[in-house]
């Protein structure tokens, strides 16, 4: 199968999506990018580039818009699901009929399903069949969507279950600045890519209230190692949090300028509400909502997570920024 046979159903016509789509549409693959506003799909039909998302980089010929959930599956030889994780399940299944064992899915998501507490590849395992023949994977890694549309160089891992599957996908991203690593560990790539949100989140707050270097060294830190102990527990493997969804998309979203989640705890540690701030957010910031399901998932699973209880008490309790930072510093002291 020659690249220009290859054709790619993308779901999701955010930035993210976007990206991940000019990307695998420059391999010169057919590629199909459907948006769940049909307003916005229309505007990028009409401008052939994503102006609200991504503005000044023109689609190609083969990259193609769709109106159509079953359209954008029909004749495809991969799905790429990459919409926000609020919305994933609606997503789905309205997208799983369409589905065959044949198509590998990937999951470009990173969040946690609030009233499950599922992945979006639990959800996807959930509608299809747990111990079903089809193919569900996951991509994760520190990788903001403007600088992958940009063709900064990037490096990121794609999961399945199947080392085989893994690697023909491994092949179908990889491009001379998007290098991808494979893995079979799914649960451990989506918990860090999860997670770091939410430690992002307590960077930015850190920022915010004007604290220094060190405390965010620490935080990142100490937040790997929270992030570590809940996925072991999740059944995923150690070595995947020093990887790129680890500690690499932990350092990235904890430090860039571009981090939503980061700019959230930067408004939270100067005062403003999380009502506000969401209010004047123009794209979603997965790691407020995530922030309750893990927090909800810790709970569940018994799991020490000091930094999350004090962003969740943050954003959810009300708490003072101050307050919380005075918290977590005075607790008992123990080993590393």
């Amino acid at each position: 199968m020659t690249q220009g046979n290859i054709t790619i159903g993308v779901i999701g016509a955010g930035s993210w999506g976007t990206a991940l789509a000019l990307l695998l549409a420059g391999k010169e693959y057919q590629v199909k990018l459907w948006g769940f506003s049909e307003k916005h799909q229309k505007q990028l039909e009409k401008d052939r580039e994503n102006t609200k998302y991504l503005p000044g980089i023109t689609f190609p010929d083969n990259l193609f818009i769709s109106f159509s959930l079953e359209e954008t599956v029909k004749d495809s030889d991969l799905i790429l699901m990459v919409v926000p994780s609020h919305g994933y399940r609606s997503v789905f299944e309205k997208l799983a009929p369409f589905i065959t064992p044949e198509i590998p899915v990937v999951s470009a998501v990173k969040g946690i399903e609030n009233e499950t507490l599922y992945t979006m590849h639990e959800i996807m395992e959930e509608k299809l069949g747990k111990n079903s023949n089809y193919k569900l994977g996951v991509i994760s890694g520190p990788s903001f969507a403007r600088e992958v549309a940009d063709k900064i160089p990037t490096a990121v891992t794609v999961g399945f279950e199947d080392i085989e599957t893994a690697k023909k996908v491994q092949q179908i991203f990889n491009t001379d600045y998007f290098r991808v690593y494979s893995s079979t560990d799914i649960q451990g790539l989506e918990i860090s890519g999860s997670y770091k949100n939410v430690i992002a989140i307590g960077a930015g707050i850190c920022d915010g209230l004007g604290y220094g270097l060190n405390t965010r060294a620490a935080l990142i830190t100490r937040g790997i190692a929270e992030i570590t102990r809940l996925g072991i527990k999740k059944g995923a493997k150690a070595a995947t949090f020093a990887g790129l969804s680890g500690i690499g998309d932990l350092l990235l979203t904890c430090t860039g300028d571009l981090s939503r989640n980061r700019n959230v705890g930067l408004q939270l540690g100067k005062g403003h509400s999380i009502e506000k701030i969401e209010n004047e957010m123009f794209m979603v910031a997965e790691g407020v909502k995530t922030t309750q399901s893990i927090y909800d998932l810790a709970r569940k699973l018994d799991v020490e997570t000091p930094i999350l209880d004090q962003v969740y008490a943050i954003i959810y309790k009300n708490k003072s920024a101050n307050e919380a930072v005075k918290d977590l510093l005075s607790r008992d002291l123990k080993p590393e």
